[in-house]
């Protein structure tokens, strides 16, 4: 059993070393490279991936203004829907008061003749 598992660890560990020359895109050193062409070419692919990433990014900052733009304009339809409502109660406010003493009291007169009415 343990052999097995050991033939197991060292076949993952050979394939494993495999993986490891994969070429990552990146910024590379190109100052090591003697010939000219193989500098230029290494120059290139740095030029290349800036690029790429310059592209990724703007496109990445563009998302996230256009949905902070759609989030500044809900909240505006917000304030605005609220400013409305804080309207309609201010004049609410301001019309029934008056209108709520009269019926007040036309309620009080209507209860005071229906007592009188019953004596």
């Amino acid at each position: 059993m343990i052999g097995r598992s050991m033939v197991v660890a060292v076949l993952s560990a050979g394939f494993a070393g495999g993986a490891a020359a994969q070429d990552v895109p990146g910024i590379e050193i190109c100052t090591a490279e003697k010939t000219m062409q193989r500098r230029t070419s290494c120059l290139q692919s740095n030029v290349d991936f800036l690029q790429a990433s310059i592209a990724k990014l703007a496109l990445d900052h563009q998302h996230k203004l256009d949905a902070a733009n759609r989030q500044i304009d809900a909240l505006t339809a917000s304030i605005t829907a609220l400013q409305s409502t804080v309207g309609q109660l201010q004049e609410a406010q301001k019309k029934p008061a008056p209108a709520s003493t009269a019926k007040d009291g036309s309620k009080d007169a209507s209860k005071d003749a229906g007592k009188s009415d019953a004596k």
